[in-house]
């Protein structure tokens, strides 16, 4: 029991759901250098983790009424078929949290060496190194050769 307790991930941030700002519900998130974690339930429970070399995206809404309470929404947008999207609900200091979370992420992404390219809508003009030839004629940002249609 004690060589599982050793393999337990050291978190840099958690948090729970929270009501009118109290830590009063069932909803878990927690994050270690390489995973977001999320756990809901008292009985029975159910988690699930997103590996942050996968998170595309973070962004953070505030309400007028999380305002008051002080606390936000951060919300993750991965390439993970389990957890495309993963909305961390009235959490405490959310615009710290996603700072936290996105140096996390750029962290994993160096050391797991994965790049993500981005298409562009004007994909008809040569980008760097001149690789032209990519026809966008109805501007959707889809390639023309990609449409079967």
């Amino acid at each position: 029991m004690k060589r599982l307790e050793k393999n337990k991930p050291e978190y840099l941030w958690k948090d729970r759901k929270r009501i009118l700002g109290l830590p009063i519900t069932f909803i878990r998130y927690r994050m270690s250098e390489d995973r977001l974690f999320f756990e809901t339930g008292w009985l029975n429970t159910r988690g699930d983790e997103i590996l942050l070399y996968r998170i595309r995206d973070i962004s953070v809404t505030i309400s007028f009424w999380q305002r008051l309470t002080g606390v936000g929404t951060v919300t993750v947008t991965s390439t993970d078929n389990s957890a495309p999207m993963l909305a961390m609900r009235n959490i405490k200091q959310p615009r710290e949290v996603k700072e936290l979370l996105h140096r996390q992420v750029e962290k994993a992404k160096i050391a797991y060496r994965v790049r993500y390219t981005e298409m562009m809508g004007d994909l008809g003009h040569p980008g760097p190194g001149g690789a032209g030839g990519i026809v966008d004629l109805d501007s959707d940002g889809v390639p023309d050769s990609l449409q079967f249609d």
